[in-house]
C-alpha cells in the first residue's frame, strides 16, 4: 500500500480517512505548497487515488469517490459528496449537501447552491468561444441553484443560471436560463412541466 501524499500546509482533521495514493495540497503550477493553505473538516473519508489541490476550504463529512480531481482554490461546503472520476476545475463555489455523481464536469467559476443535485456524466461549460485567443479571459461559469437537479448526460452552456429547484432532464443541453421550479428536456431544453406538479414536488 501507498501511503497518502500530504503537502505542506495542509490541515485534516483528524477524523477525516485518507485513503492510500491520495495527494492533497499539491501545489498548483508556478506556486509552493504552503502558498495555498488547504484545509479540510471532520468526518470525512477521500477515497483511493483523489487528488486535491492546494488552497481548498472543505467542510465537515466531505467524500469523494476513487480517482477525484479537485483544483485549487475552491470552497467547498458540508456533507458534500464528489463521485468516482469527476472533475472540478478551480475557483468553484460548492454549497452545503451537494451530491456529484461519477464521471461529472465542474469548470472553473461554476457555482454550486445547497442541496443541489448533479447527475452521472453531467458536463458544465464555460467557454463561450473555446479555443479563441481570448477563450480564458470570456470564461462564465454555470450556476446551479439551491435544490436544482441535473440528470445524467445533461450538458449545460456557459453563464447558464438553473434556478432553485428546477429539473433538468437526462440528456438535455441546456441553451438559457432555466427558471425556477420548472422542468426542461431536450435538445435545445424547452420547459415541460413544472415541479409543483410532480409527485416529488409537492412533498419538498
Amino acid at each position: 500500500m501507498s501511503e497518502p501524499m500530504i503537502h505542506d500546509g495542509v490541515e485534516i482533521a483528524p477524523s477525516t480517512r485518507v485513503d492510500a495514493f491520495c495527494i492533497v495540497g499539491q501545489p498548483a503550477r508556478g506556486r509552493e505548497s504552503d502558498d495555498q493553505p488547504t484545509t479540510i473538516g471532520p468526518e470525512g473519508h477521500i477515497r483511493s487515488h483523489t487528488v486535491i489541490y492546494g488552497g481548498n476550504r472543505i467542510g465537515n463529512h466531505f467524500q469523494t469517490g476513487h480517482h477525484v480531481m479537485i483544483r485549487e482554490d475552491n470552497v467547498i461546503g458540508d456533507n458534500v459528496s464528489i463521485g468516482t472520476g469527476t472533475v472540478v476545475e478551480h475557483h468553484v463555489t460548492i454549497g452545503d449537501n451537494v451530491r456529484i455523481h461519477s464521471q461529472a464536469f465542474i469548470p472553473e467559476y461554476s457555482v454550486l447552491a445547497a442541496d443541489c443535485w448533479i447527475g452521472p456524466n453531467v458536463v458544465l461549460t464555460n467557454a463561450r468561444y473555446p479555443a479563441s485567443p481570448g477563450a480564458k479571459q470570456n470564461l462564465a461559469g454555470v450556476r446551479v441553484g439551491r435544490s436544482a437537479r441535473i440528470g445524467a448526460n445533461a450538458t449545460v452552456l456557459p453563464g447558464i443560471s438553473v434556478g432553485d429547484g428546477a429539473l433538468v432532464g437526462a440528456g438535455a443541453v441546456v441553451t438559457r436560463d432555466v427558471p425556477a421550479g420548472v422542468v426542461v428536456a431536450g435538445n435545445p431544453a424547452t420547459r415541460i412541466n413544472d415541479i409543483s406538479r410532480l409527485p416529488y414536488g409537492q412533498n419538498d
